[in-house]
């Protein structure tokens, strides 16, 4: 679905009998255009018969495809001393980037739907057991008899930040083209899918080939490893939200200032994305979207990181949602910024405190704004 159907439909939602003319005044477009999109919207099954019926579920889904895992995560308790055994904590939980993406979604008040694989072991009924007491669908899920779960493991630092991590995501090569294809209905009714680069190729392909365009499709790179599975394959995403030095992979140039970053997201527009969220890390994020528009979101300085870890998963999360609910540029920048901040001043990868009213608490808290740059 393009830009334009997407407006159509979202006044269509709000008054199926709009008449072409008005639909035509309010988008500033000539009734002639609003008829061809009508004819598009109807030969894709968008709308159906007289009065514009829409052919959809009337509650609106994110449909997540990635990685689940179970999060083994210790932090020093002094200064790390490498090559040696360290005091600290040790704590447990279910992770992965796709599932940390979809909890903080369905946190925030987004009805998720999740597909991932997961072994025959305990990892496995945990991590379903945990998905589901989130809020989050669990009912796609692909069982590999004899496998084991995928599991992360990270050392951070007494400040919180990580030093080093190790995943074991084996079994997430287990899903196919062919399982995805068995959940069609599901994913033509997505109102928007998000995806990690973790995912093998294939599918990845699949996805942004088959729903991009009429459904925008995110993806987070992971890593660097990960992200060069995008270098040159950004057709049919819609929003992509890398840190730099991704950026700089996916891109293929390096990146030392901010007009480099500029030029490096402008190429990656220019590859086929609708809009690109650079994470800064401290210094915050970029956003350019194809329209041209170059913005930063400001705020005051972070008392205390607690656990950086899922900064950037509390980010895309905010991304997700504020698609789901419309939200303009700038407010989803601001809400996207104030859930990854409420992310890393919690212990946990995903604060259990995440709402959409808590997040938009913790903006006007931390006196978010955004600028045009």
């Amino acid at each position: 679905m393009t830009d334009r159907e997407q407006q159509i439909m979202e006044l269509l939602r709000q008054d199926p009998m709009l008449p072409q003319g008005e639909i035509a005044k309010r988008l500033g477009i000539t009734r002639s255009s609003v008829g061809v999109h009508l004819a598009n919207l109807s030969k894709k099954g968008y709308i159906l018969g007289k009065g514009y019926v829409l052919a959809e579920q009337t509650e609106r889904y994110v449909v997540g495809i990635g990685a689940a895992n179970v999060d083994l995560m210790g932090r020093s308790r002094e200064p790390l001393v490498m090559e040696d055994s360290n005091p600290g904590f040790i704590s447990m939980s279910v992770g992965g980037v796709t599932h940390n993406i979809c909890e903080n979604a369905a946190r925030m008040g987004a009805a998720v739907r999740l597909i991932t694989a997961i072994g025959d072991d305990v990892y496995g009924e945990k991590i379903r057991q945990e998905c589901g007491a989130a809020g989050i669908d669990t009912s796609n899920f692909m069982v590999a008899e004899g496998d084991s779960s995928s599991t992360y493991l990270s050392l951070h630092d007494v400040n919180g930040e990580m030093s080093l991590a190790m995943s074991d995501m084996r079994v997430l090569q287990k899903l196919s083209v062919a399982f995805l294809q068995g959940r069609h209905k599901l994913l033509r009714g997505a109102s928007a899918i998000v995806m990690d680069a973790g995912l093998p190729q294939e599918i990845l392909d699949y996805v942004a080939a088959t729903y991009g365009g009429d459904i925008p499709v995110f993806a987070d790179p992971v890593s660097t490893t990960y992200a060069r599975k995008l270098a040159g394959n950004l057709h049919g995403y819609h929003t992509l939200k890398p840190n730099r030095l991704e950026t700089e992979i996916i891109a293929g140039r390096s990146i030392r200032s901010a007009e480099e970053l500029r030029c490096a997201c402008r190429a990656l527009i220019g590859g086929g994305l609708s809009r690109v969220v650079v994470s800064l890390g401290r210094e915050g994020c970029f956003y350019l979207d194809a329209e041209g528009r170059a913005l930063r979101a400001k705020g005051r300085p972070m008392d205390q990181v607690v656990n950086a870890t899922g900064a950037g998963d509390a980010f895309m999360g905010g991304l997700v949602y504020a698609s789901l609910t419309g939200l303009s540029p700038e407010k989803t920048l601001i809400f996207a910024t104030a859930a990854s901040r409420m992310a890393i001043s919690h212990q946990n990868t995903i604060n259990p405190n995440i709402s959409a009213e808590n997040v938009w608490a913790a903006a006007e808290r931390d006196g978010l704004t955004v600028e045009e740059v």
